[in-house]
């Protein structure tokens, strides 16, 4: 590959990593900004991850390795191209004599024409997808053009000890131009995605419970808990190795328990008593009232609930030993969701609750 390809294959491949890693962040901002999901606005976020993976690619990579004193002595480059439209000169020197065609198709004609459309995405992304306006669509994309010349200019301010790319002056004046095209014809090109006001405008009001939803309300749970006891162990080790040197692992009760503790055993002892995940997804648990009316249910009932369920799950993880009992309450958890009344599942089912869109007056039967 060559250069101009291979930073469009780190776009991709990366980009994808990285919307996987922004999937469930994405879903949960979704269902609490607009109280449902929209599958076209998770497209538009996949094409941004992929865009901006693949701008940091074609601007600030590869970043200089190896032995930088050397590297800078041997590749770096001095100073920065401050005059505006000398694009110009160096397009009429380095294609003179040159046939029409012949100058269109040169490097330096296209590397302005590159770097307009570098920012084109840019500008659609910011109007069409964000919703700014034509102006803040074209300033935002002047300002990270800036970020990426002086990240060129100042050798990733100083950690390369060189400038390894030439902070350019014309390179801002293109992108720019690439980011104002490309908010003007956002409307055109992005008239398929749907506005956040537009998506937000019924927020309010109550939908069916579904497969989907009970699951996603799983996942925000057990992915919840995982980072977050990643993020103590990885903490706990870092302080122990600035304190003293050593390398020591989180004990249990940090990494494992606490976590479990506050995400998974507290939530269902809260409130209208649904996990973490299930508030995400705009879902709660009630109980039949003698009237026929679903009402939230009393301290020990939400309680039981959430032993049976994510509670549950965290204390067979935390436990050793458990994990066949483990697999098999996770599978049976899983498994009933889609066969079960409502769609409210394992934990529903063993203590009588009913599943409901929280967004459904307590009291009233649950619509849908």
């Amino acid at each position: 590959m060559d250069r101009w390809t291979w930073p469009a294959w780190v776009g991709v491949v990366g980009g994808l990593l990285l919307f996987a890693a922004l999937f469930l962040p994405a879903v949960v901002w979704q269902s609490r900004r607009y109280g449902r999901l929209s599958v076209l606005r998770l497209i538009g976020t996949a094409a941004l991850a992929v865009y901006g993976t693949a701008l940091v690619a074609y601007t600030l990579l590869p970043l200089p390795s190896g032995d930088l004193t050397l590297w800078c002595a041997e590749h770096g480059v001095g100073g920065a191209q401050l005059h505006p439209f000398q694009f110009v000169a160096d397009i009429r020197r380095d294609t003179a004599g040159m046939s029409l065609a012949a100058t269109l198709r040169s490097a330096a004609v296209l590397q302005v024409v590159f770097n307009v459309l570098l920012f084109l995405p840019w500008g659609i992304f910011a109007r069409g997808f964000a919703g700014w306006g034509v102006l803040r669509s074209t300033l935002t994309g002047a300002l990270a053009s800036l970020a990426i010349e002086v990240t060129q200019y100042t050798g990733v301010f100083g950690l390369i000890g060189c400038s390894y790319r030439i902070g350019d002056v014309d390179d801002l004046m293109t992108n720019t131009l690439g980011a104002l095209l490309g908010a003007l014809a956002a409307p055109l090109v992005l008239r398929w995605m749907p506005r956040p006001a537009d998506l937000a405008r019924d927020r309010g009001a109550p939908r069916p419970v579904s497969t989907l939803r009970r699951w996603l309300g799983m996942l925000v749970d057990v992915v919840s808990v995982l980072v977050l006891g990643a993020a103590l162990g990885i903490g706990w080790g870092l302080a122990a190795h600035l304190i003293d040197g050593r390398e020591i692992a989180a004990p249990a009760l940090v990494s494992t328990w606490f976590p479990a503790a506050v995400l998974l055993w507290l939530p269902p002892l809260v409130g209208s008593g649904a996990s973490l995940g299930q508030r995400a997804m705009w879902l709660e648990p009630r109980w039949r009232s003698a009237s026929g009316a679903l009402v939230h249910g009393s301290l020990p009932r939400r309680a039981l609930r959430g032993f049976f369920g994510a509670a549950g799950w965290g204390l067979l993880s935390a436990l050793d030993g458990t994990g066949l009992v483990l697999v098999i309450f996770v599978l049976v958890t899983v498994l009933a969701v889609p066969f079960s009344r409502g769609h409210r599942g394992l934990s529903y089912a063993l203590t009588g609750a009913e599943l409901v869109d929280a967004r459904n007056p307590v009291g009233e039967p649950a619509r849908t």
